[in-house]
């Protein structure tokens, strides 16, 4: 069933493509936010320090916007892979850089943390498990613009504890810590925001 407050991503394409300023101005505005969750779910943990996301997306849309016509396809889903795909990139021109800045400057960097490894704990912590679960997914889905558009319209703290959890794929003592929390009180939280999450999308699963 077609959900009319989505925008026809599809037919802003095809008039974007015909030269209509405001189809393509309003086909790259709904995109934004979107590149900028998949954007801080790409850009790794140490690199935050040193890049904000919101660079990492303007960088993206300004080649987006400068290479559109090389974009080939005609669907959401095959524009926003074709964004993702500039957007990761990005995300490792950033790296390549800033690990060779780390060559020559080794000992200000904080490396992860051996999971293996005995006694106290130093380093990063390590990231979460790769095994990724539905709702970490969510981006790579058919309603990822849906999705995106439900998560703005919840408070800041629901927000960022999905963010953390979901895409950065935190263990929740590490959410906890960024959010300045105890962990059960960050689990009720996530809890509570998936929920919230479920019913904007009028999504009744769990």
């Amino acid at each position: 069933m077609s959900d009319p407050s989505h925008p026809n991503v599809t037919e802003l394409i095809r008039l974007a493509r015909q030269g209509d300023p405001a189809s393509r101005d309003e086909l790259f505005a709904l995109c934004r936010k979107y590149l900028g969750y998949v954007a801080r779910a790409q850009v790794e943990t140490w690199l935050r320090v040193k890049v904000d996301a919101s660079d990492v997306v303007q960088q993206t849309m300004l080649e987006a916007h400068r290479d559109f016509e090389r974009f080939s396809g005609a669907t959401e889903q095959e524009w926003l892979g074709w964004l993702r795909r500039i957007l990761a990139h990005n995300v490792a021109d950033f790296v390549r850089h800033y690990r060779g800045t780390a060559k020559r400057r080794e000992h200000r960097e904080v490396p992860f943390r051996d999971p293996a490894a005995s006694g106290p704990a130093r380093g990063a912590p390590e990231p979460a498990s790769p095994e990724a679960t539905p709702s970490q997914q969510f981006l790579e889905l058919d309603t990822e613009m849906r999705v995106v558009a439900a998560l703005e319209s919840l408070p800041p703290d629901y927000q960022e504890v999905i963010m953390l959890r979901n895409l950065q794929r935190l263990p929740f003592n590490d959410v906890a810590e960024r959010m300045g929390r105890s962990r059960p009180a960050v689990q009720m939280l996530w809890m509570r925001a998936v929920k919230k999450l479920q019913e904007a999308m009028g999504d009744e699963e769990p």
